[in-house]
């Protein structure tokens, strides 16, 4: 098979840049090593900055989100004791929508077929070649045989443990062109999704003195909590009644009073990491999304990110097969790890600010509390936080 693109992997990202390619007559292949139903079963983020928004608009597939999405217009940091609100909308004249990415990527995926993007699932052992070519191509396997893919470019949005990352020089200490840049942190989120309203209209980050807990929403029904716990924890020893409880004091007394409980209908632990990869372009392939960095979950950055990235990368592309442009190409990484950067910083900051790491002690503590307090006091503290948490320009 020939193409223009060839994108590796199907999920939000590699989806929204077939489908934006495709808008613009430029010819392109997903491949994907999963299944579409895995795909969907992967439960993520739900908060969605404006320049996400706005793609779906571009596209015309955001008539399910204008309708089951929930526009936020503030959130709030807790202290244990009182609820600060950031007021989104008022400082900074926009908003976010609660919409989960499970569903992003379930539009997405229904319109693939419709719209002639073409999409290949359970692809076996793929691998890239010839990236620092004009001319790579994409090996995989299915049913037993062995399939290519030529391309003009490669774009890898196949996540963290995918293929097209390993494919640049540089990593496990070989000479090369890749640098990496990480932070593990020593917790994980535990969460728990339950069919219950929230227990508040807005998103709630919580920093209590026995640990951190989110509330979020993913509908007027579905409810997403969050607390972080040791990596050592086993999802096995949290019961649903033991997860509400510690919620409802690392919470506060507010949100507590409007707590819902419920049995789950998914827990887990992830592990919360800092990670940026360098060049996010290296010949003709370029990363996309999670292949090149991972955010805490603290700031809701990723698919976010991951839109930026796609955003970045269709202009580029649609530059080279349009008008010949190679600038674009040329600039890819930097301008996209510009932002990346920023957003690395917020996650980062507000991750420190909202959890009490194993390190800490009674000066870290009062540093947090004064923090808080500040920006509780502060409408220029407040509009920072504003300005990050719905997404700097693109």
């Amino acid at each position: 098979m020939k193409t223009q693109v060839a994108i590796v992997g199907a999920g939000p990202a590699g989806l929204l840049l077939g489908h934006l390619l495709r808008a613009e007559g430029i010819d392109c292949v997903v491949v994907e090593r999963q299944t579409g139903d895995y795909v969907l079963t992967r439960i993520r983020a739900g908060v969605l900055e404006r320049i996400t928004v706005e793609l779906m608009e571009r596209l015309g597939l955001d008539a399910r989100l204008k309708a089951e999405g929930l526009v936020e217009e503030g959130f709030n940091l807790a202290d244990g004791e009182r609820l600060i609100r950031i007021d989104v909308a008022n400082l900074t004249g926009k908003t976010v929508v609660v919409y989960g990415q499970t569903e992003i990527t379930r539009d997405l995926m229904d319109a693939a077929a419709p719209r002639g993007l073409q999409v290949i699932y359970e692809a076996g052992d793929v691998a890239l070649h010839g990236i620092e070519s004009d001319a790579p191509f994409l090996t995989y396997t299915q049913g037993g045989a062995t399939q290519r893919i030529d391309a003009r470019f490669i774009i890898g949005c196949d996540g963290f443990h995918g293929p097209s990352r390993k494919a640049i020089p540089g990593l496990n200490g070989n000479f090369g062109v890749a640098r990496e840049f990480e932070r593990v942190y020593p917790f994980g989120w535990l969460g728990i999704l339950a069919d219950v309203p929230p227990c508040h209209h807005e998103l709630i980050y919580a920093n209590h003195e026995r640990g951190f807990a989110l509330a979020s929403m993913r509908s007027h029904t579905r409810s997403r909590y969050y607390i972080d716990v040791p990596l050592t924890e086993r999802i096995e020893d949290w019961s649903d009644d033991r997860i509400w409880d510690e919620l409802a004091v690392r919470l506060g007394p507010e949100a507590a009073a409007n707590i819902t409980r419920g049995p789950s209908i998914e827990k887990s632990i992830a592990p919360l990491r800092s990670y940026v990869f360098e060049p996010m372009r290296h010949g003709s392939l370029l990363l996309c999304g999670d292949a090149a960095h991972i955010v805490p979950p603290t700031g809701a950055k990723g698919l976010n990110l991951a839109a930026s990235d796609v955003h970045y990368a269709a202009e580029a592309l649609v530059g080279f097969f349009r008008r010949g442009d190679k600038e674009g190409i040329c600039g890819y990484s930097a301008k996209a790890l510009a932002r990346v950067w920023k957003s690395e910083r917020f996650s980062w900051s507000l991750t420190k600010l909202m959890h009490r790491f194993p390190e800490d002690g009674p000066f870290e503590r009062k540093m947090q509390v004064a923090e808080l307090d500040y920006i509780a006091s502060s409408t220029a503290a407040r509009t920072a936080i504003a300005e990050n948490y719905v997404g700097l320009p693109v």
